[in-house]
């Protein structure tokens, strides 16, 4: 009988510790890891982070140059189960139990609601203003000459990679939902 009371007692404080570690992690505080290249020579892949969760718990948009997690899927909605269904994600991924979900990126936040963004002869233009970008890892290879008006409440976010990133010249601007976060610290 006592063993059983004390397994139950075990089971119970663990069932609390997690939903707990997972309500921080889905609100409040975030450790993840970097796939892929697309954010060299800043951060590269398996390279961890921390990423403030405060910013889309209270809706607020994040500012030129922070990098954030995106939710790249922007033609559908979030919902609270997605924030509380990424921690555990992360959780099984960091223990390499699991592969990240494709579709949580991070990236540079380049342009803010009502901007215009200027992609010409391979530079960026913000409101017909060159970006002076000491952060990005190379040229960006010229492409098709593209200019995009953010919309009210999204962001234009970049790759600092540009030329191994999907951003979104890809998926077009991103709902601020869907910023997930902000890197506030890299391992």
């Amino acid at each position: 009988m006592k063993l059983i009371k004390e397994i139950a007692d075990w089971t119970y404080s663990l069932a609390v510790a997690l939903a707990l570690a997972i309500v921080i992690n889905a609100f409040v505080f975030q450790p993840t890891r970097v796939v892929g290249s697309s954010m060299e020579p800043n951060l590269h892949n398996n390279d961890y982070v921390f990423v403030s969760k405060l910013s889309h718990t209270f809706a607020n948009a994040p500012e030129y140059g922070d990098i954030v997690i995106i939710d790249s899927r922007v033609f559908r909605d979030r919902s609270v189960k997605d924030d509380l269904a990424d921690p555990v994600s992360t959780y099984l991924s960091v223990a390499k139990l699991a592969e990240v979900d494709n579709h949580i990126w991070i990236k540079r936040v380049v342009g803010k609601p009502g901007d215009t963004i200027e992609i010409k002869d391979g530079k960026v233009y913000r409101n017909g203003t060159l970006l002076d970008e000491p952060y990005i890892k190379e040229a960006m290879r010229a492409a098709v000459p593209k200019k995009v008006i953010v919309p009210p409440s999204q962001v234009y976010v970049l790759g600092d990679n540009r030329n191994n990133s999907s951003d979104s010249r890809y998926i077009g601007p991103v709902p601020v939902s869907h910023v997930l976060g902000k890197v506030v610290m890299t391992l």
